[in-house]
């Protein structure tokens, strides 16, 4: 098993982000909070900010937690050629172990996210939500 390097994983990372991008940009754009010109009244979010924010939501969810938890492959480590596996047998985490794993991604924002470069001296190449949740990136 041959542990990917730090490159595709943000590579990976990125492209899963561009994909829902476009829906985050219309969630603001068509239903961000506005102020109104006479009164100088802010006003909240209208209806469809919160339509496209749950379907970009839904469509990472899709991509990160159940495909990447399925196959092992979010569309972004597929253009990389990258798979999320358990560390102990190779075989793909599932949906809710691939949930919990980007939750626990919050250790490694909360030190400034160096959690994220553990990879680039870790042997297994490892975050420190992969150690919590015994997964690796393979090649």
């Amino acid at each position: 098993m041959s542990y990917a390097s730090w490159a595709p994983r943000v590579g990976a990372y990125l492209i899963d982000a561009v994909v829902v991008l476009p829906l985050v940009i219309l969630a603001y754009v068509t239903g961000g909070a506005s102020m109104d010109a006479e009164s100088g009244q802010v006003s909240g979010p209208g209806p469809l900010y919160y339509v496209f924010l749950v379907l970009a939501i839904a469509l990472s969810g899709y991509n990160r937690w159940f495909l990447a938890g399925r196959t092992g492959q979010s569309w972004g480590k597929k253009a990389l050629g990258i798979r999320l596996v358990n560390e102990a047998g190779g075989e793909p985490i599932g949906a809710g172990k691939a949930f919990v794993r980007d939750i626990a991604h919050f250790v490694d924002q909360i030190i400034c996210y160096i959690g994220y470069l553990f990879p680039l001296w870790d042997a297994k190449r490892q975050t420190i939500a992969d150690k919590i949740m015994k997964t690796v990136v393979v090649d």
